[in-house]
């Protein structure tokens, strides 16, 4: 397929050559259609959040449902049923140390480590049926607010093609829309921010200041480091702008500051709130309580490796003493290898090769006034990301927004470019457009999930067999020497209580008769989950 593709691009880019203004016939009339559609910019934006949702709903024979498979899916999952229980955490559970699980805080409260605002987007999907919903909700929303964006910044047709790519490139495919992971969420969050700067300096609506502060609120609950990096440009370009036009201070303090600072206070005094019901303490994070008690290891590359600590379970002293002080060395050579990776895992996710042939442009970017502060802006923010231990490529969701700002000034450049007066630059545009559209078609043909686990398929298997057994059901599972930390089954709901299946961890040394007493009413299982396959059995006893 990669060979077929590549002789088929090179075939194009020699037609593109010796005659650019191929496909003039077909391609101009839907141009110019387009571009009349793209001028009602209201109807634009809501047709390609509803048209993300029906290409991804077109993808589900090809692609169903994801089933959560990593540590962070099922905590994110937790989040959101805390929330659908009506509750911001969980009491401490008398039998937690048998649920003790990964990315998941015991004391002082149940809960998920991770900030509020992707769970609450997938509550809102659990109540309307599944918690994916909320996920294919928050991509469309992700598409409509980068769009609306594009318009601020650029003219209606440029948004247009803007807000598709977006689809193409991250709405349809990418973990972010098959996972738990959510990272749309915090995109919307940065493109209302980066889509308020250039209304607010040319007009001062107080309706674009609170979408300007409404963003960075969703930021702060979604990924607040990423996101107080991502909006330190801003706060500094604004005041900078309107000193440049000689505004009265008082105009902006009445049409912006104002405005702003209602919203900004009530996410702070949320977040402060928020923060006080799980760890007891309005201004220490459930992420910072959960790294103190469990990964004693430092977020920054500059860290100093403290000594590791030591944890009840086998699975807990391999993951945090072994696995993860192996696979992040506060080294040179280690921050050199994890950087490099983290950039062709990102380029891989954001770009891939179609999308990264407009920065051929690049040097035109870097001399482009009106492109200064997302520069600025998407390089502090890489500079940030770089600086942290561990990375993702969700972790730059608020970048994604500047990223195709970015694009999209490259396409611009690009569609002007001429070699000895021949305007390859209009044939390229349309080739990369075009392709990056035919990758949704390829990518049907050949789907794989992100990341490919296959260990959870039988983990799902196995949950709705018990759900379609008659009573309530307690598993203790049973982990070999050898097992997987990444496969882990012990995740519970938010109120475990009341759950159909509990999951209970076999901690050696530790007696499980007060777990099975406290849950009597339950048919009790013993899965030895290190088989091929994994083995559900009635507990005998010891």
């Amino acid at each position: 397929m990669a060979l077929v593709f590549g002789l088929v691009l090179v075939a194009l880019l020699a037609l593109g050559w010796f005659a650019p203004r191929a496909g003039d016939r077909w391609l101009k009339p839907i141009e110019l259609t387009l571009a009349s559609f793209s001028r009602r910019k209201t109807l634009t934006v809501a047709s390609l959040g509803i048209a993300s949702i029906v290409i991804r709903l077109a993808l589900l024979p090809v692609l169903p449902v994801p089933v959560p498979a990593v540590h962070d899916e099922f905590s994110y999952l937790l989040l959101a049923d805390t929330f659908v229980h009506g509750r911001l955490t969980n009491p401490t559970h008398p039998m937690w140390i048998f649920f003790d699980t990964f990315h998941v805080l015991q004391h002082p409260t149940y809960a998920s480590k991770y900030p509020p605002a992707n769970g609450a987007m997938m509550a809102l999907g659990q109540l309307l049926g599944h918690p994916w919903i909320g996920v294919l909700l928050s991509m469309s929303a992700m598409v409509m607010a980068i769009t609306w964006m594009l318009q601020g910044w650029f003219p209606p047709p440029w948004a247009l093609l803007g807000g598709v790519l977006v689809i193409a490139r991250l709405a349809s495919f990418t973990y972010w829309v098959d996972s738990y992971y959510n990272g749309a969420v915090a995109a919307v969050g940065a493109a209302l921010v980066l889509g308020a700067y250039p209304r607010i300096v040319h007009s001062t609506r107080a309706r674009d200041a609170v979408a300007m502060s409404a963003g960075a609120v969703i930021l702060a609950c979604s990924r607040p480091v990423e996101g107080l990096i991502f909006c330190i440009p801003i706060a500094i370009a604004v005041p900078v702008a309107e000193t440049i036009r000689r505004r009265p201070l008082a105009d902006f303090l009445r049409r912006v500051a104002l405005p702003m600072a209602p919203v900004l206070l009530a996410g702070i005094i949320f977040l402060a709130y928020y923060n006080a019901r799980i760890t007891g303490h309005p201004t220490l994070f459930p992420y910072v309580a959960y790294h103190r008690q469990y990964f004693n290891y430092p977020v920054f590359a500059w860290g100093h490796v403290p000594s590791p600590l030591h944890y009840s379970n086998p699975q807990f002293e391999f993951f945090f003493n072994t696995w993860q002080r192996a696979h992040y060395p506060l080294t040179w050579p280690g921050w050199t290898d994890r950087t490099s990776q983290a950039v062709w895992i990102w380029w891989l996710v954001f770009l891939g090769p179609i999308l990264t042939v407009p920065f051929v442009m690049l040097p035109r970017l870097l001399s482009d006034q009106r492109m200064r502060l997302p520069l600025c802006q998407f390089f502090l923010s890489a500079a940030g990301l770089l600086s942290i231990v561990w990375f993702q490529p969700h972790y730059a969701a608020p970048m994604a927004a500047t990223l195709f700002l970015l694009l999209v000034q490259a396409l611009r450049h690009l569609r002007h470019a001429e070699i000895k007066g021949k305007p390859v630059g209009i044939f390229l545009t349309r080739l990369v457009v075009l392709l990056a559209i035919d990758w949704i078609i390829i990518q049907a043909g050949q789907v794989t999930r992100h990341p490919l686990v296959g260990w959870a398929t039988g983990r799902a298997v196995l949950v709705k067999k018990l759900d379609s057994l008659p009573g309530r059901h307690l598993v203790i599972v049973h982990y070999a020497a050898n097992h997987n930390v990444h496969h882990e089954w012990v995740y519970n709901a938010a109120d475990i209580n009341q759950a159909k299946t509990v999951w209970a961890r076999d901690i050696p040394g530790q007696d499980l008769h007060p777990l099975i007493q406290y849950f009597k009413d339950r048919d009790v299982w013993r899965l030895e989950a290190d088989n091929s396959p994994p083995q559900l059995l009635p507990y005998e006893g010891d």
